[in-house]
C-alpha cells in the first residue's frame, strides 16, 4: 500500500530545479551592475593595468571558460556561480566588440547588425530544437549552452550598439542611459498593461540592459573631458563588485530567487 509519505517522496522526484534565477528585482539590479562591470573592467584592465586588448581577452576568455565549468557543472541554480559568469560573460562579450572596432576596424554600425543577426540566428534554432525560449525551462545542458550564447550576443550587440549611440552618434553616455533605459521602462509598461508576451518582453529588456549598463560605467568612469564623472575605472568597477557581491550573499542566504520546476511544467 502507498503511504502519504511515499507520495509526498515521488513528488519530491518530480521536482526539477533550474540553472537561472527567477526574474526578480534582485535579478534586473545584478544585471545592471553586471553590464556596468562589463565595460569598466574590460577599460580597466586594458588600459589601467597595460594588459592591452589581446592578453586581456585571453585572460579573461580564460575566467569565463572557469566560470561556465562551474556553472555547468552545478544540477540547480547557485547564486555565486551564476552570477560569476555573468558578470565573465559581461567582459567578455565587451571584449568581443572592442576587438572587432579596434583590432579589425569594423564599424560599430556594422557589429550592431553583425551581432543582432546572431543573436537572431541563435533564438530561431533555440526556438526550433526546444520549443520554447523560456528561462523557466533551463533545467537541460543543451538548453543551458542556447542560454549562454544568446547571452554572450546580447552582451556584445548591446556594447556595440551603445558605443555606437553613445559615442558615434555624439548623444553622450547619460543620455544614452535615458534612452535605454526608457525603452526599458517602455517594455515593462506594454508587458504589464498591453499583454506584451512576457518571453518577448524579458529578452528584449535583457538586451537593453546591456547598453544601458555601458552608459553608466562609462559616465562613472570617463574624464569630464569625454562627458563623464572621472571616476575611473578602478572606483567604478570596485563599487559595482562589492554591490554585486552584497546582493548574491543576500540571495544565497534566502534563496528569493530559486526557480523550481514540476515535471509536468517541462
Amino acid at each position: 500500500m502507498t503511504t502519504a509519505a511515499d507520495h509526498a517522496s515521488r513528488q519530491d522526484v518530480r521536482r526539477i530545479f533550474s540553472k537561472v534565477p527567477e526574474v526578480t528585482i534582485y535579478f534586473w539590479i545584478i544585471k545592471i551592475l553586471a553590464t556596468t562591470i562589463g565595460e569598466t573592467a574590460a577599460d580597466f584592465l586594458n588600459d589601467t593595468l597595460h594588459f592591452g586588448l589581446t592578453w586581456t581577452t585571453v585572460a579573461m576568455t580564460g575566467v569565463l571558460a572557469v566560470a561556465l565549468y562551474l556553472q555547468f557543472r552545478e544540477r540547480r541554480y547557485v547564486p555565486g556561480y551564476y552570477w560569476f559568469a555573468v558578470v565573465a560573460i559581461s567582459v567578455v562579450g565587451t571584449l568581443i566588440t572592442d576587438n572587432l572596432t579596434d583590432r579589425f576596424g569594423v564599424s560599430l554600425k556594422l557589429s550592431t547588425a553583425l551581432f543582432a543577426l546572431a543573436l537572431a540566428v541563435t533564438f530561431g534554432v533555440w526556438q526550433r530544437k526546444e520549443g520554447t525560449l523560456s528561462i523557466h525551462s533551463i533545467f537541460t545542458a543543451r538548453r543551458e549552452a542556447y542560454y549562454w550564447l544568446a547571452i554572450l550576443f546580447t552582451f556584445a550587440l548591446g556594447t556595440a550598439a551603445g558605443d555606437l549611440i553613445a559615442e558615434q552618434f555624439k548623444i553622450g553616455y547619460w543620455r544614452s542611459a535615458l534612452i535605454f533605459g526608457a525603452g526599458i521602462a517602455l517594455i515593462t509598461l506594454a508587458w504589464r498593461y498591453l499583454r506584451l508576451n512576457a518571453i518577448l518582453a524579458f529578452w528584449a529588456a535583457y538586451i537593453l540592459t546591456r547598453p544601458l549598463g555601458a552608459s553608466i560605467g562609462d559616465y562613472l568612469s570617463q574624464s569630464r573631458h569625454a562627458g563623464g564623472l572621472a571616476l575611473g575605472t578602478t572606483g567604478t568597477s570596485a563599487i559595482f563588485l562589492a554591490a554585486i557581491l552584497a546582493v548574491v550573499v543576500y540571495l544565497t542566504r534566502t534563496r528569493k530567487d530559486q526557480i523550481v520546476i514540476e515535471a509536468g511544467d517541462r
